[in-house]
C-alpha cells in the first residue's frame, strides 16, 4: 500500500565482526536500494556489538523516530546470537521459545535428519506477540514487534526475509532522481550550486566527482518527490553551467 506521507527507515547493524572488520557488510547498501524502490526514506544507519546493553540503547534511541527499524544479525544459535534478547528487553516482553517457530524449525531438523539441538533451539527465541518474518533460504524467521524489523546477518538470508518483508509495509511516495553531467570539477561549482539548491529547497542536489585522469568533472544528481520541482531544479543546474562555460570562455 502506498500513501502519500513520507516513510521513514533507520538500519542497526549487530556484530562483532562487522566493527572488527572480519566481515564486510553488504546488507546497508542492499536495504538503500529495496527501501529506495519502495519509496521509504532510509535516514540512519548504525552499527553496534554483540552487547545486549549497546543493542537495546540504540533501538529505544532510533525506533520513536523512524517508520521502521531494520535490523540484521545476532539471531543464529550461539551464545553471542543475542539480538532477541535485546530487543525483547528495549519493549519490556520476554524472550521466549515461539511456538510456531519450533514446530518450523523441528520439522525441518527432522527431515533433515538432525537433531533438533538446545542450539539450534535458539534460533526459535523471540520477544513474546513478535510476527513472523518467513526465510525461504533456511527456515528459522526473522520477526518483527512494533516498528522494529529484526532480520538475519548472512546476506542471502537477509535479502530473502526483506523480500518476505516489504510488500507488507507502507510505502510512501518514491523519490526520482535526474542526472546532469557538468564537465566541470566541484572547486568551480561549489559556490552557484550552493545558491541553485537554497533556491530548490524541495529537491536535493548530490554533487560526485570524478577523475578520468586529466581532469575533473562532476555528476550532479537532483531527487525529489515532483517531477515538476525536479524539472525546474534541472534547468536551473544546466543553467549554471552554461554560465561558467561562458566565464571560462571569455577568460
Amino acid at each position: 500500500m502506498t500513501s502519500d506521507k513520507i516513510v521513514t527507515a533507520a538500519m542497526l547493524a549487530i556484530g562483532d565482526e562487522l566493527l572488527s572488520g572480519r566481515t564486510k557488510d553488504k546488507n546497508i547498501g542492499h536495504l538503500a536500494d529495496m527501501l529506495t524502490l519502495k519509496g521509504i526514506d532510509l535516514k540512519e544507519v548504525r552499527i553496534v556489538a554483540d552487547d545486549e546493553a549497546a543493542i537495546v540503547a540504540a533501538l529505544n534511541g532510533l525506533r520513536p523516530h523512524y517508520t521502521h527499524v531494520f535490523t540484521s544479525g545476532g539471531i543464529g544459535p550461539t551464545h553471542d546470537d543475542i539480538t532477541a534478547d535485546a530487543v525483547s528487553r528495549a519493549f519490556g516482553v520476554a524472550c521466549i521459545h515461539d511456538p510456531q517457530a519450533m514446530a518450523l524449525l523441528g520439522a525441518m531438523y527432522e527431515r533433515r535428519g538432525m537433531e533438533f539441538s538446545e542450539a539450534r533451539q535458539r534460533m526459535a527465541r523471540m520477544p513474546e506477540g513478535a510476527r513472523h518474518i518467513p526465510n525461504s533460504v533456511s527456515t528459522a524467521p526473522g520477526f518483527s514487534i512494533g516498528n522494529v524489523h529484526v532480520m538475519a546477518g548472512v546476506p542471502q538470508v537477509f535479502q530473502a526475509m526483506l523480500d518476505a518483508l516489504l510488500p507488507q509495509l507502507e510505502s510512501g511516495v518514491v523519490v526520482k532522481s535526474r542526472t546532469v553531467r557538468s564537465p566541470f570539477g566541484e572547486g568551480d561549482i561549489g559556490s552557484p550550486l550552493g545558491a541553485v539548491q537554497k533556491a530548490h529547497p524541495l529537491t536535493n542536489i548530490g554533487s560526485y566527482p570524478k577523475f578520468d585522469g586529466k581532469s575533473f568533472s562532476t555528476d550532479l544528481v537532483i531527487r525529489g518527490r515532483d517531477e515538476a520541482l525536479i524539472e525546474a531544479a534541472e534547468a536551473d543546474v544546466r543553467a549554471m553551467i552554461e554560465a561558467i562555460a561562458a566565464t571560462k570562455a571569455g577568460g
